[in-house]
Parts: C-alpha cells; sequence; structure tokens
C-alpha cells in the first residue's frame, strides 16, 4: 500500500485550503477504529473532511459520506462536544517538510483558534490529537503513556509537544545542479537510495516514479550516471519542487498506485481528493474484506468439522439400534425353547421361526434362560428409546449443517473483492453469524430491529429484458424472497443444493419464454455450492409457494408446487460489476 508522503499531503491539503476555508462544524462520525469524518458546510457546499490514522493508510481527504450505523465510539463524541459549531479557519503543516497538520478551530473567521486538531499522518506512529489554544491535550484518538514512550507521551491534561523534528538536509529550490549531484554521489550507490539517504521529505514511490519520468531505473549505480542522466533527473528534481512551492500538481492513477506529480500516468484524476479517498478506501477496504473472508471460512470449516463428527456418531448409535429387533427375536426364541437350556451355558444354538437357520444366542452362565431373556429384552427397549432421543438430535444438527453449507455457499460466491459492495456482503453474513450465536465480537454493533438489510444484490437480464436478483447471502437471500418478490416473479433455487435466491421479475401480464428460464435457471446453478457441476436440477415456482419454516435460521426455505430445469453453470459469465446488468448466454 503507498503510504502518503509529504508531497501528497502538501498537495491533499492545498486543495482542501482553496475549497473548504472557512467552513463550519457540523458534524462528527467517527467510521472505524481509525477514522473520523467531520462534516463541513460552506456558502456553496457541505461534505465530510476524512481523517485517519490506520497503520498502513493514514490520510486526509474530503470523502464519502459516513453509513447511517449508529455511532458509539467516543472520540468522536469528544471531538463534536468541543468543535461542533464553530468554523474550521485554518489548515497549517506546523513546521516546513513535517507531516504533522494544524486544523485550526475558531469561532468565526477572523479570530483566533480555540481548538487545534493536530493530524499526524506519520505511517505506524498516525494520530489525531485535539488541544485546545494553550495546546493542552483534551483528548487523542491513540493515547501513549510514559512507560510507552518516555521520549514522547500523549495523554490527556499534557501538553502538547510535537513530533521530533528532521534531522536530514531538506530539498532547496535555490540549490545548485553541481552541489546537488556532488552531494547525492558523494558516496557511490543506487540512485534512489542515495536520494533518500542524502535529502529528507521523500518517498520511495515518489522517487521511483521521478526516475521512472527521467528514463533511469532506480537501482542504477551513481558512477555510472551520464551527465545528460543527471540533467534529466535534476529537471525532474526541480520541478518537483517548483509543484510544492506553487501548489500546482496533476493528480493520476499510477500502474501500480497514485501520483500527484502526473508522472507514470495512466489516467488523469479531475481532483486530488477523489484520487485519496478511491485509493484508500479500496485499499482498506480489500484489507478488510480478505481478513473477514478468512476469519469467516476458517470459523465456518471449524464448526462444520465438529457438527459432521457430532452427525456421525448419531448416525452410529442409530445403527446400533437397528439391533433392537434382533434382541427381541433372540429373546423370543429363547423364552419358546426354555427346555433346551441348561446351566453354566454361555452359548445356544436355535432355529429361527421363520427361516429356519440357526442362531447363536450368547448367554449369561451365572443367569437362567429366563433372566438371559429378560436381559435381551431390557437391551431391546434400551436401543429402541435411543432411537427415540438419537432421531431428533440427528435431525437438529444436520438442520444446522444444511444451514451453514449454506452460509458457506453465500461466502465462496464472494471471492474476490471488487467494490464496497463485497466487503458489505460478507459484513452482513457475519452480523448474521453474531445473531445466531455462531460468532462473538465485543466491538459488534447490534442492528437495528427497523434496519432494512442492504439490497445491493446481484442484477442481471434475461435475452428477454426481464431483471434478474440474485442474494447474496442469507439476509438477502430472505429480503429477495419474503420483502421483495412480488405475485408475478418467480422465485428460483438449485435443488436441495445450498445456494442463493433467484428472483425473475415480471410485469402483469408478462411471460417468460423457454429461453428466460433456462437463463434464469444457469445463474441458480452458478450462483450455488455445485458451481463446479456440469449440470445442476433447479426448482422454480412463484413466491407465494414459498414459505419459511417457524423459527427457521435467515436463508432457510420450503416450496412447492416446482417444477424442475436443468441449470448449466459453465454458461454463464462472470459479472464485472456489482451493479452492472447483463445478457448472458444460455
Amino acid at each position: 500500500m503507498q503510504p502518503v508522503d509529504f508531497t501528497t499531503l502538501t498537495a491533499t491539503c492545498s486543495e482542501i485550503r482553496t475549497n473548504w476555508l472557512p467552513s463550519r462544524t457540523e458534524q462528527v462520525y467517527q467510521r472505524d477504529r481509525y477514522t473520523i469524518a467531520i462534516a463541513l458546510r460552506t456558502l456553496k457546499q457541505r461534505d465530510w473532511l476524512q481523517i485517519s490514522w490506520h497503520p498502513q493508510a493514514a490520510h486526509i481527504c474530503i470523502g464519502d459520506p459516513p453509513p447511517r450505523s449508529p455511532d458509539t465510539f467516543t472520540f468522536s463524541q469528544q471531538l463534536i462536544h468541543q468543535l461542533g459549531g464553530l468554523a474550521l479557519v485554518g489548515i497549517e503543516a506546523i513546521a516546513p517538510w513535517e507531516r504533522v497538520i494544524d486544523l485550526q478551530f475558531a469561532r468565526r473567521p477572523g479570530e483566533s483558534a480555540l481548538y487545534h486538531v493536530y493530524a499526524e499522518i506519520m505511517g505506524k506512529y498516525s494520530n489525531v490529537i485535539l488541544t485546545d489554544a494553550s495546546n493542552i491535550i483534551i483528548t487523542a484518538a491513540h493515547q501513549v503513556s510514559q512507560q510507552q514512550s518516555s521520549v514522547r507521551p500523549i495523554q490527556t491534561g499534557q501538553f502538547y509537544e510535537t513530533p521530533p523534528k528532521l534531522t536530514g538536509l531538506v530539498p532547496s529550490l535555490s540549490e545548485s545542479q553541481e552541489r546537488w549531484q556532488e552531494r547525492v554521489s558523494l558516496v557511490p550507490g543506487a540512485i534512489k537510495r542515495q536520494l533518500l539517504k542524502s535529502y529528507s521529505g521523500l518517498s520511495a514511490a515518489l522517487l521511483e516514479l521521478m526516475l521512472l519520468e527521467a528514463n533511469i531505473t532506480p537501482e542504477t549505480s551513481t558512477d555510472s550516471l551520464n551527465p545528460n542522466d543527471w540533467q534529466q533527473l535534476f529537471e525532474r528534481w526541480q520541478e518537483w519542487l517548483q509543484a510544492l512551492h506553487s501548489s500546482k500538481f496533476k493528480p493520476a492513477w499510477t500502474k501500480d498506485g497514485y501520483t500527484v506529480m502526473g508522472w507514470g500516468a495512466v489516467e488523469k484524476v479531475k481532483d486530488i481528493q477523489e484520487l485519496l479517498n478511491r485509493y484508500y478506501s479500496n485499499q482498506i477496504n480489500q484489507q478488510l474484506f480478505s481478513q473477514l473472508r478468512h476469519q469467516l471460512s476458517q470459523k465456518l470449516h471449524n464448526i462444520l468439522a465438529k457438527l459432521g463428527n457430532k452427525a456421525q456418531t448419531f448416525k452410529t448409535r442409530l445403527q446400533q439400534s437397528d439391533q433392537a429387533d434382533e434382541y427381541r427375536q433372540k429373546a423370543d426364541l429363547l423364552m419358546a425353547h426354555l427346555q433346551n437350556w441348561e446351566p453354566g451355558m454361555k452359548e445356544i444354538i436355535l432355529a429361527d421361526f421363520e427361516t429356519n437357520l440357526p442362531v447363536a444366542i450368547a448367554l449369561q452362565p451365572d443367569k437362567n434362560a429366563v433372566q438371559n431373556a429378560q436381559s435381551l429384552y431390557k437391551q431391546h427397549q434400551k436401543l429402541k428409546r435411543a432411537r427415540a432421543a438419537v432421531e431428533p438430535l440427528l435431525l437438529s444438527v444436520q438442520t444446522e449443517i444444511e444451514y451453514l453449507e449454506q452460509v458457506e455457499a453465500a461466502i465462496a460466491q464472494i471471492d474476490t473483492y471488487q467494490t464496497a459492495e463485497d466487503l458489505r456482503a460478507l459484513e452482513e453474513i457475519r452480523e448474521e453469524l453474531i445473531g445466531q450465536k455462531y460468532l462473538e465480537d465485543p466491538e459488534y454493533r447490534k442492528s437495528s430491529a427497523n434496519e432494512v438489510p442492504s439490497t445491493n444484490f446481484h442484477r442481471y437480464l434475461t435475452p428477454g429484458g426481464f431483471e434478474v436478483l440474485i442474494g447474496r447471502n442469507n439476509r438477502q437471500n430472505d429480503q429477495l424472497t419474503f420483502r421483495v418478490a412480488g405475485d408475478y416473479d418467480i422465485w428460483f433455487h438449485a435443488q436441495e443444493i445450498p445456494g442463493s435466491h433467484l428472483l425473475l421479475r415480471l410485469e402483469p401480464g408478462a411471460v417468460a419464454e423457454e429461453v428466460d428460464l433456462q437463463f434464469v435457471a444457469n445463474l441458480a446453478a452458478y450462483y450455488s455450492r455445485a458451481r463446479q457441476s456440469e449440470q445442476v436440477p433447479v426448482v422454480y415456482t412463484q413466491p407465494k409457494h414459498v414459505y419459511k419454516p417457524k423459527g427457521a435460521k435467515p436463508g432457510i426455505a420450503i416450496y412447492k408446487q416446482e417444477n424442475i430445469l436443468w441449470g448449466k453453470p459453465q454458461l454463464v459469465i462472470e459479472p464485472r460489476g456489482m451493479w452492472e446488468t447483463q445478457t448472458l448466454q444460455c
């Protein structure tokens, strides 16, 4: 992940300063453990200033509006208590070439600041700190005790001390090429490394693009550079310093990240705020997506393994109870042939009533024939009782396995991160598992009873132009089947196979052709656990014939009056975007 360097921080703050000063503070919302969003309003616009102290993705930019879920973090509550209604009147670096931004808040423009928010964008040491006008710390996103750092503790009530000053030489526009070249080439080595060692305020990403623009590979030795190479590189160096001085930047996407200098651009962006917001939102979401998907997959794998062992144990006990009638038959035989018993016998062989074949009956030598028969009758009753007790337990375990396999199939369908909706679909699965007591999460905030599940369904168009909606998890499946479905729609699902619920939307009087039904059957097969099969049985019926059993877990439904089609998952083309409708092959 590309960290925010001094150049990027200067560029984004310059743009914010131009467009958002002064502005009124209306709200503060904490998105997660590392990010706050401050609602700012000017005479022309209202938007959210996002400040993140994430260890790998610390940044500051104008970002997306926060979600509507409640904010339960105390840090944001402390910020809005102090800053609410005040004006953001200044955004300044605390010192030249430092990556600490001082956001100044006053009652109105032109007055001195009452509060300062220091955004320290410094990699794993990043932090956000609120102080009063005297720089006494009121609160901090991350408090640092005396035991954690004797050099620079950060705690409420203490005086705010700035980070240690830079010790290296800082670049200067006035420095000549001769002096610059002499300093960089004083000790021979790779040009990228020598520049990093010689000057402060640089980053690896910036230098790689600078060298690329000068047609020099980063590992080229300073000894092997010719005068033209030095000239080209110094011109890029001056171009960079001039951009910092004039605050004129060229935001763009590069092959591996982004740039604010226009070097290595593959796609230009209209402003720096959009660039940073998209890049860090995607990077953080992708990281969270991978972690959450792995966590959920591992948890389900472990639970299903335990349930599988439990089901096998119950099945073994049922197999043993199948011998109940055999014990009764042996007892009946023994009672019918009491005259054949002799004291001390350990086994007696008698002819079966129906087949007349010999049946060996084990006996306890210290008991007579009647007592042995009574023991066999008791064993018969015990095994019959065991069956009555075990069968509902096995059914319960099998129902639980069926539900979790449905969840597992939903996770398998969300295999790669493309948009924020992919992460949201996984988060809904996590919330569902927490609600069903399969996961524990101390930071989990229970959803409101009135909260409507997201409707970011997969969407397709059939050859006949009808819309198809596909649930991405159990919550969406329930939403689709029992809330969205209309009287004229058609409901699809892979037969007795974990998978998504699908809805073919039809207007009154519209009739789906065979090619449309087959198209949706192919999708139902594809969005099921049997995706790798050549053919998958798919049922379809009207939504009014689909029911949710009382007390059933999310995503579980029963149906009747169904028809069956054979879906062919290999004919489905993977969608490129969550909200993209497509007409696919049948």
